[in-house]
């Protein structure tokens, strides 16, 4: 059920918890734990049941359940299902907030991201908002509202994704492209790939500067992240978009969040 995603959704959705003004109690925090890990692993199994037949295509999926027949797709879809089914009453003990917030990531990434990705580089775009929910789902839980601090947080994440996905986009184009999964590359071409990504990445570092201006988390969240935005516009404009300098960003992409995420809970906590 796509591990890492999983793991990044819990510590996103608690670490969201814990920055929130008041705190929250330790049942609510739990329920909505479970509720997310129920909901991102509904939304998970859903995704590669539909997707079945395209990560047969792919080097890096095709080794999944699923495409190597290890699992019934009847079985997957079930599971997927039962898990959503779940998540929704779990999600609603934390508050309603929450819930629907959860119900809205199901519905974006399974009935929409997924079969966009087949039509329109855009789903990327659509994709990044429930991989940022988690997030806005554990700030609600414990103010009862969404808020603009809230949402800097929820936007701090969303942002990181286009950029990273767009890299990926690069690097494994060719493998994408014989999957007929529509990317930037290979419906815009590359140096409008590299644009993209850089004009993003201005876009992500002055996004991740609102957490400390509207009082999320403090100075030393402030100066780390104009520092890691500093080093990571360096090194996207030093770049020649080529396939490596995308690999690059991708991997620098996975350094940068979450020592950024740590210091804003770290500081948001002093």
């Amino acid at each position: 059920m796509k591990p890492r995603i999983m793991v990044m959704a819990l510590l996103t959705a608690a670490g969201a918890m814990t920055l929130a003004p008041g705190g929250v109690e330790l049942a609510r925090a739990l329920w909505l734990l479970v509720g997310t890990g129920l909901v991102v692993g509904s939304a998970n199994t859903l995704n590669m049941w539909l997707e079945r037949d395209v990560d047969c295509l792919m080097a890096r999926t095709k080794s999944r359940a699923l495409p190597q027949q290890r699992l019934a797709a009847n079985t997957a879809l079930v599971f997927g299902a039962l898990l959503g089914a779940a998540a929704l009453p779990v999600l609603a003990l934390a508050g309603i907030i929450p819930a629907a917030l959860g119900l809205l990531a199901l519905i974006l990434y399974v009935g929409a991201y997924t079969p966009m990705k087949q039509r329109s580089h855009w789903a990327v775009w659509v994709g990044s908002a429930p991989g940022a929910m988690p997030a806005l789902m554990g700030w609600t839980a414990a103010t009862g509202h969404i808020d603009l601090p809230g949402l800097a947080v929820f936007g701090t994440l969303f942002i990181w994704q286009v950029p990273h996905t767009h890299a990926i986009g690069i690097y494994r184009n060719r493998e994408y492209s014989a999957a007929g999964l529509k990317t930037l590359p290979n419906t815009h071409g590359l140096a409008a790939a590299r644009f993209q990504i850089l004009a993003l990445l201005v876009v992500q570092v002055a996004v991740s500067l609102t957490p400390a201006l509207l009082g999320v988390a403090g100075t030393a969240y402030l100066v780390t992240a104009a520092v890691l935005g500093a080093l990571v516009l360096v090194q996207g404009f030093a770049g020649d978009g080529s396939t490596k300098w995308a690999r690059n960003v991708f991997m620098t992409s996975i350094v940068y969040l979450p020592i950024l995420f740590g210091v804003m809970i770290a500081s948001g906590q002093a």
